[in-house]
């Protein structure tokens, strides 16, 4: 039997006990198989109540994805007008990589509700469990040099953070070059891959994870002090349609400003949102580590840094840490 059959029974049923001797009957199944299935749909994010002599009653569906749901958000032209959605992955990015090479147009989307080998920037793990988060990436096909490619990290980092703001309420900030923090938590994690082609950009794989539903329970143990959860700082359930929907609006809003009028009016955009500049930051660069005041994102979007003798460097990429 299809565990769905024994769903839709609760479901029409809903807030009554029903007898496992009466689903029983009703599905022309065993009792232990009514037991295995209602097993089946707890390990799926479904909760029960189950009391002796009065049977099951179904408490709680958990949220799942739907394609038509996160298209009735979208106010865009392209972006997340393709969408593919999986129920586990190892990584949205591979999935989002074999599309863009096959040609998927500009836009295209892949959401997992989980994935199981997610990686952040160096190789981190991204902890992705099964529908808490928003675990996306996206296929982009810039029309400009390889070299522009951080000002789309800087481009994505806002448009989320906007995004974020407005559904949740919660005030996060980006710490430079592409995370999200939360009272100096980490939320939302943004890493763009991108394929070049004679010094242009052939395409970009912009992968965004928010966290958007982790309870404290849910985040382990060495995640704790420093990461966090919509949930956790607003105290609300996030619908993660709606957050999605909005993710996908500003990126295309912001996009387009780029296009037109170049970085400049995205790069002041950062600068409102940044928990980066004037603070006093250590950054590990490919040519060592530097200790100083962030002072300003320069016209590329790299980070200007002031040292404790006065001199001024410019950071194209690193790991920031925030003192």
């Amino acid at each position: 039997m299809n565990h769905n059959q024994l769903l839709e029974l609760l479901q029409r049923h809903a807030g009554e006990f029903l007898s496992g001797e009466e689903l029983s009957r009703r599905l022309s199944i065993s009792r232990t198989a009514v037991w295995k299935q209602i097993n089946k749909l707890r390990e799926d994010g479904y909760e029960f109540e189950a009391v002796s002599r009065k049977g099951y009653r179904l408490l709680r569906v958990p949220d799942k994805l739907a394609v038509s749901e996160i298209q009735e958000k979208l106010t865009t032209v392209k972006f997340g007008r393709e969408i593919k959605l999986l129920d586990t992955t190892e990584t949205t990015q591979v999935e989002a990589r074999m599309l863009a090479e096959s040609g998927a147009q500009s836009g295209t989307l892949v959401i997992a509700e989980e994935q199981t080998g997610a990686r952040g920037r160096q190789g981190r793990r991204w902890f992705s469990p099964a529908r808490k988060g928003v675990w996306m990436s996206m296929v982009l096909r810039p029309s400009c040099p390889l070299s522009f490619a951080p000002q789309l990290t800087l481009l994505t980092a806002v448009a989320v953070c906007r995004a974020i703001r407005k559904v949740s309420g919660v005030e996060a900030g980006i710490k430079w070059p592409n995370d999200l923090l939360v009272a100096g938590r980490k939320i939302c994690g943004i890493l763009i891959e991108s394929v070049g082609e004679d010094e242009l950009i052939k395409y970009c794989i912009v992968g965004i994870g928010i966290d958007a539903n982790l309870d404290e329970s849910d985040v382990p143990d060495e995640l704790k002090e420093i990461a966090t959860s919509l949930k956790i700082e607003s105290g609300l359930e996030i619908d993660r349609a709606v957050l999605i929907g909005a993710v996908m609006n500003e990126l295309e809003q912001l996009y387009e400003m780029y296009v037109a009028e170049g970085f400049a009016p995205i790069g002041h955009l950062w600068e409102a949102l940044s928990v980066t500049l004037g603070r006093r930051i250590k950054v590990r660069t490919p040519q060592g580590e530097k200790s100083g005041l962030a002072t300003a994102l320069d016209p590329t979007g790299a980070l200007t840094l002031m040292d404790d003798r006065g001199e001024m460097y410019t950071i194209f990429s690193g790991e920031v840490q925030l003192n």
